[in-house]
């Protein structure tokens, strides 16, 4: 589907668009011949509000539309934008031409994130559907957004950042016989083209650099382990100290030898959501040739239970020395994240380290599919990062950090356990990653598990991957890492 941004309407739009802010409907063309309809439906501008109907147009049927754009705020433009889409995406229209001399003066950020969200909301899988009726399938090209308001540079921006939330919402989605370590890496080497320079670590190399925990996940599985960096730099410094940010990256997890329940163990193929939005995040960034240093890491695993997987009870020595008994196989998530990011900051020297992770369920019991869980060892990097994630449309919800909670990580026979017990689990998962942080390194964690994946229609996304984090990470690089 295209974004076009026009001064005057096409005359091939078969379907005519006015935008309303709230309380103006007295703004309404009175050409329109909608003006009736409103005041039956009583519409009156609300936020992603619609009124449809259908006129003649010199000799033509169109389709002639009301959405609402409520108060124009730039998050209510984004939201009117994905309303438009969702309920034209199937409905028979091709060509969509929107107006906003209804609304008010308009500015060119609030139209980008209108066309933003518009582009958000028309993406969908149907790769491996066959059957799909005529009535089903996706009949919408063109939105066509009618503004004075020159908004090419923010457009473009958008534009590259929406690319990398439907790379993000790619990986999520594909099964996991389709993308697994080896394959997640070929996917993410069309960003090489983009500049961005990648690096991969194979078993081997794995192994003689001590990465105990994360191989221990990995040995039950016929796939290979993989870890993947991922390198943007548009300082044109070689000597900027970068920005890491780390994704867990597993492609599947049956829980190992702590194996799930049968029922819904199929959306475990979303358990590499993490490194799905690192790989989107550095789409995003080279994409818009963003000018700050910026380094991807995915740890790639498969979590399989066959005769040669880690078994409870078993020790395993990280890359840091660290030794862990692994209590619960299907606390998988924190032993991957966890030599990934020694690995990190012994290659790179960040000075700031997030890592991403649908790593606890825990998270979703706290947070249900409103917020992730953010945990951090660094107030101003946690408050930059709830302003962000607000701000871009990725709600985050800050945690507490604690000696306390650290205590029910100690085992008797190694230097941690990999799981605390019942209670409070979000909050050891990020007290085992905190072990592994440098001094000095400020780090934030995201519990993501509940965001990365939607049962039903969110505001800019169908049922499925929602591409969460691409948003957040983007506005934070733009804002407090960009020269």
């Amino acid at each position: 589907m295209e974004i076009r941004y026009s001064t005057t309407r096409s005359s091939a739009a078969d379907t005519i668009v006015y935008a309303v802010k709230s309380n103006s409907v007295e703004q309404i063309p009175a050409a329109s011949g909608i003006t009736g309809a409103a005041q039956v439906a009583r519409f009156n501008g609300e936020c992603a509000t619609l009124v449809e109907s259908f006129a003649d147009v010199d000799g033509t049927v169109k389709r002639i539309m009301l959405l609402g754009t409520g108060a124009g705020s730039e998050s209510d433009m984004e939201r009117a934008g994905a309303a438009l889409v969702a309920r034209l995406l199937t409905s028979g229209a091709k060509e969509a031409s929107i107006s906003f001399e209804a609304a008010g003066p308009v500015t060119a950020a609030s139209t980008s994130r209108f066309g933003f969200g518009a582009l958000l909301r028309g993406w969908r899988i149907d790769k491996y559907r066959t059957k799909l009726t005529e009535k089903q399938k996706p009949t919408l090209e063109t939105v066509e957004v009618v503004s004075g308001a020159e908004c090419s540079e923010e457009w473009a921006h958008l534009y590259e950042v929406a690319e990398g939330v439907m790379l993000t919402r790619e990986l999520v989605s594909e099964p996991a016989n389709i993308i697994y370590p080896e394959t997640f890496v070929e996917r993410c080497r069309s960003l090489e083209a983009l500049g961005v320079k990648i690096k991969v670590l194979d078993e081997k190399e794995m192994a003689k650099l001590g990465m105990g925990a994360l191989l221990g996940v990995s040995q039950g599985s016929v796939r290979k382990p993989r870890l993947l960096a991922m390198e943007w730099n548009g300082t044109g410094d070689e000597s900027t100290t970068p920005l890491v940010i780390v994704g867990k990256g597993v492609t599947f997890d049956t829980g190992g030898i702590s194996i799930k329940p049968a029922a819904g163990m199929e959306d475990m193929k979303w358990d590499m959501g993490g490194a799905g939005t690192v790989a989107g995040t550095m789409r995003a960034l080279a994409g818009r040739k963003a000018k700050a240093r910026i380094v991807g890491i995915c740890g790639l695993v498969e979590n399989m239970p066959d005769g040669n997987a880690q078994r409870p009870g078993d020790i395993v020595t990280s890359m840091s020395g660290q030794t862990i008994e692994v209590i619960n196989t299907d606390a998988e998530g924190r032993l991957v994240l966890c030599d990934a990011i020694t690995w990190a900051q012994d290659a790179y020297k960040p000075e700031t380290l997030i890592d991403l992770a649908t790593l606890t369920g825990a998270i979703i019991v706290s947070l249900g599919n409103e917020h992730a869980g953010l945990f951090s060892n660094d107030d101003a990097l946690s408050d930059k990062l709830l302003a962000c994630g607000k701000d871009a449309g990725d709600p985050l919800w800050r945690f507490p950090l604690g000696d306390a909670y650290d205590k029910l990580l100690e085992s008797q026979i190694a230097d941690m356990k990999n799981i605390g017990g019942r209670y409070a689990g979000s909050i050891t998962a990020a007290q085992f990653i905190k072990r592994f942080i440098n001094d000095g390194v400020k780090w934030a964690h995201l519990d993501i598990a509940g965001m990365v994946w939607a049962d039903k229609p969110g505001a800019v996304w169908d049922k499925g991957a929602t591409g969460y984090g691409v948003r957040l990470l983007d506005r934070l690089v733009k804002q407090h890492f960009e020269g």
